[in-house]
C-alpha cells in the first residue's frame, strides 16, 4: 500500500481570526471521520487489485494469449500461407486470364491495327497527297492575287473615308466646336464659378467653422457628463457589490476553502496511517490464525506423508514401471529378431541358400562354368586344366 509522505504545514495568510483557529480541529475531525472509510476502502482495493494482478490476471493473460495464439493466430497464419495465398494466386491468374489478357489481345491485335491501317494511314495519305498541294495552291493564289487586290481596295476605301468623313469632322471640330467651347467656358467662369467661389469663401466657410466649433463644444459637454455618470455608477457598483463580495471571499470563502483542503490532506495522511495499522493487524491475525496452523500442518503432516508416498509408493512404482518398460522393449526386440529369422528361413526354403542350386545372377562371358569348353590360359608354358579336378590332384607346374 502507498501512503502519502509527511508534508510541511500549509502556510496561512497573516491576520486569520480566532474563528478559523477554533473551527480548524472540529473540521479536521469531521473530515477524518468522512475520509477514513474512503481511504481504507481505497487501500483494500489497491491491495486486492495488486494481488489479483499478480496471482490471477497475469497468468490468465498469458494463458489467454497462448490460447489465442494457438487457436487463432497459428491456424490463421497457416490458413493464409497454405490455402489463401495459393487460392489468391490462382484467382489472380484466373482474373488476368479472363479480364486482362483478352482486352490486351483485343487492343494489341485488333484495335491498334484497325486504327493504324483504317484511320491513320488514310488520313496521312490524304494530308500528304491532297491537303498539302491544295494548301500550297491557295497560299500562292492569296499572295499573287488576293493580297494586291486587298491592298488596292484598302487604299481606295481609306481615301474615300478621309474625304467623306475625316475632313468634314475635323473642320467641324476645329472651326466650330472649339471656339464655341472656349466661349462657353469663359462665360461659365465669369458668371458662375467666380461668384460661387466668393460666396464659399466669404459666407459658407465662416458659417461652417462656427457650426463645427459649436458641435465640438456640445460633444465635449456630453462626453464629460457621460464620464461623470459612468464614474458614479462604477463607484456605486464597487462600493455596494464588489467590495462586499471581495470581503466575503477574502474573509470567509478563501479561509474556509484552505481549511477544508488542509483538513482533507491531513485526514488522508492520518487515514493512511490508520489503514496501514489496520492492515498490519489483519495481516498479523491472518499469519497467526491461518498461516501458522497451515504451516504447522504442512510441516508436520503433509511433508512426512508426501515423503512416505514418494519413497514407499511412488519410487517403487516408478522403478516397476521402468523395469516393465525395459522388459516390454526386450520382448519386442526378441519378437522382431524372431520374425526376421523366420522370414530369412522362409526365404531360404523358397529360393535356396548359398551353395545350393537356385536362382543365380547371370555370369560374365569370362566366368568358368561346368561343361564349358576348356579355355587356354594366358600364362605361357601353363598346361590346360580340366574343369573338374579330382580331389588331391596336383596342378601342372610352371615351365
Amino acid at each position: 500500500m502507498d501512503y502519502g509522505k509527511h508534508q510541511a504545514p500549509a502556510q496561512y495568510e497573516a491576520g486569520e481570526g480566532c474563528l478559523t483557529t477554533l473551527i480548524r480541529i472540529p473540521v479536521r475531525i469531521v473530515v477524518l471521520v468522512v475520509v477514513l472509510p474512503v481511504r481504507m476502502v481505497w487501500d483494500a482495493l489497491v491491495v486486492t487489485a495488486r494481488a489479483a494482478d499478480r496471482t490471477l490476471l497475469r497468468p490468465l493473460g498469458r494463458a489467454l494469449t497462448r490460447l489465442y495464439s494457438t487457436l487463432v493466430v497459428i491456424p490463421a497464419v497457416r490458413l493464409y500461407e497454405s490455402v489463401l495465398t495459393p487460392v489468391g494466386h490462382a484467382l489472380m491468374w484466373l482474373a488476368a486470364a479472363v479480364f486482362v489478357w483478352p482486352w490486351v489481345a483485343l487492343w494489341r491485335y485488333v484495335v491498334v491495327p484497325a486504327v493504324r491501317y483504317g484511320l491513320v494511314v488514310p488520313v496521312v495519305w490524304l494530308y500528304e497527297s491532297v491537303l498539302t498541294p491544295l494548301g500550297h495552291g491557295l497560299r500562292r493564289v492569296y499572295r499573287e492575287l488576293l493580297a494586291p487586290a486587298g491592298r488596292g481596295i484598302r487604299w481606295a476605301v481609306g481615301r474615300l473615308l478621309l474625304v467623306l468623313l475625316v475632313l468634314p469632322v475635323t473642320g467641324l471640330w476645329r472651326y466650330v466646336l472649339v471656339p464655341l467651347g472656349l466661349g462657353t467656358t469663359w462665360l461659365a467662369e465669369n458668371l458662375v464659378v467666380r461668384p460661387l467661389g466668393w460666396v464659399y469663401r466669404v459666407l459658407l466657410t465662416p458659417l461652417g467653422h462656427g457650426i463645427s466649433r459649436l458641435l465640438d463644444l456640445l460633444t465635449r459637454g456630453i462626453a464629460a457628463a457621460g464620464a461623470g455618470l459612468w464614474a458614479a455608477v462604477m463607484w456605486l457598483v464597487g462600493t455596494l457589490l464588489v467590495a462586499p463580495l471581495r470581503l466575503l471571499y477574502r474573509r470567509v470563502l478563501a479561509p474556509a476553502g484552505r481549511e477544508i483542503v488542509a483538513a482533507i490532506e491531513v485526514a488522508w495522511r492520518v487515514a493512511g496511517y490508520i489503514s496501514r495499522a489496520v492492515g498490519r493487524a489483519v495481516a498479523w491475525l491472518a499469519r497467526h490464525l491461518v498461516g501458522a496452523p497451515v504451516t504447522w500442518v504442512y510441516r508436520t503432516v503433509c511433508t512426512p506423508v508426501g515423503r512416505f508416498v514418494r519413497d514407499q509408493i511412488w519410487a517403487p512404482a516408478r522403478r516397476g514401471a521402468v523395469e516393465a518398460g525395459r522388459a516390454a522393449r526386450s520382448a519386442l526386440r526378441s519378437a522382431r529378431e524372431t520374425v526376421r529369422r523366420a522370414r530369412r528361413d522362409a526365404w531360404r526354403a523358397l529360393v535356396g541358400g548359398p551353395g545350393e542350386s537356385g536362382p543365380r545372377e547371370p555370369g560374365s562371358p569370362l566366368a568358368r562354368r561346368l561343361g564349358a569348353t576348356q579355355q587356354t590360359t594366358t600364362v605361357p608354358s601353363a598346361a590346360p586344366e580340366p574343369e573338374i579336378s579330382p580331389p588331391g590332384a596336383k596342378k601342372a607346374g610352371w615351365g
